[in-house]
C-alpha cells in the first residue's frame, strides 16, 4: 500500500467536521489521506478535539509546517476563504471528492475543492480552486464556477450558467439556465434566480432580486 498523505482541515466548525466525515468516507472506498486534525485561529479551541481529531495550530503554525502536508479550507464563507488561502502560499491543498459524487469525465476541478455526497456534476463543467460544493446539488451541462465559491447543500444550477468568483449560493436555491451571477453575489436560501445578477448584491425571492449592494 502506498504511503498515506498527510493532511489537515482548516477551520473546526460544523462543516469542517463533516468534511472529516468525507474524509473517513473516501479513505473506506480507497486509503489515501492520514488526517491530522483541525487548524482554526479561534483560541478558545487550542488544546480541543473533535472525533478524535485535534485542534493543532493555527494559520501561522501551518505556513511554518513542511510542505507535505496538504491542507483544505473548510469555511463556507467564501471572503474569509479567500484571506486564509492568501496567507498560505506554497502549500499543497487536497481536492475532495466524496464517493457519493456522480460527474462525469468531462469535469475540471481546480485544487482546494470540496464536492460533498449526493451532488450531481454532469457534463463539460468547470470548476475553480477553493469551491464548496455541499451535500445534495446538481450542476447541470457547461456550467463555469469561478474559483472560492461557496455552493449550500440542495441547489439546482441548470445548464449554462457560470458562477463568477467569490459568490455564495443559499440552501435550496435554484438558478434556470444560462444565466450569470456576479462576482462576490450572496442568493439568499430557497430564491429561484431567473435574471443575470450584478456584482456585489445580495439577491433574495422568487424571483430573486437583488436588495442590497456591499
Amino acid at each position: 500500500m502506498s504511503k498515506l498523505k498527510k493532511l489537515v482541515l482548516i477551520g473546526a466548525g460544523g462543516f469542517g467536521r463533516e468534511v472529516a466525515w468525507l474524509v473517513d468516507r473516501i479513505n473506506l472506498q480507497s486509503p489515501t489521506w492520514n488526517l491530522l486534525g483541525f487548524i482554526d485561529d479561534d483560541f478558545s479551541k487550542r488544546d480541543t478535539s473533535f472525533y478524535g481529531l485535534p485542534v493543532i495550530g493555527d494559520i501561522e503554525w501551518l505556513s511554518n509546517q513542511p510542505e507535505d502536508i496538504h491542507a483544505v479550507c473548510c469555511i463556507g464563507n467564501t471572503k474569509i476563504r479567500e484571506s486564509v488561502i492568501a496567507k498560505l502560499e506554497g502549500r499543497r491543498f487536497a481536492t475532495l471528492i466524496d464517493p457519493a459524487v456522480i460527474r462525469s469525465s468531462y469535469v475540471t476541478i481546480g485544487e482546494g475543492s470540496i464536492i460533498c455526497a449526493t451532488t450531481i456534476v454532469t457534463v463539460d463543467i468547470t470548476i475553480g480552486k477553493h469551491v464548496i460544493i455541499n451535500l445534495d446539488c446538481t450542476v447541470g451541462h457547461d456550467v463555469t464556477i469561478d474559483d472560492f465559491v461557496t455552493v449550500y447543500p440542495s441547489v439546482n444550477i441548470s445548464g449554462n450558467v457560470k458562477i463568477n468568483k467569490l459568490s455564495e449560493i443559499g440552501t435550496g436555491s435554484q438558478i434556470i439556465q444560462g444565466l450569470e451571477i456576479g462576482h462576490h453575489v450572496i442568493v439568499g436560501a430557497g430564491s429561484i434566480v431567473v435574471k443575470n445578477l450584478p456584482d456585489k448584491c445580495t439577491a433574495v425571492g422568487c424571483p430573486a432580486k437583488p436588495i442590497k449592494f456591499h
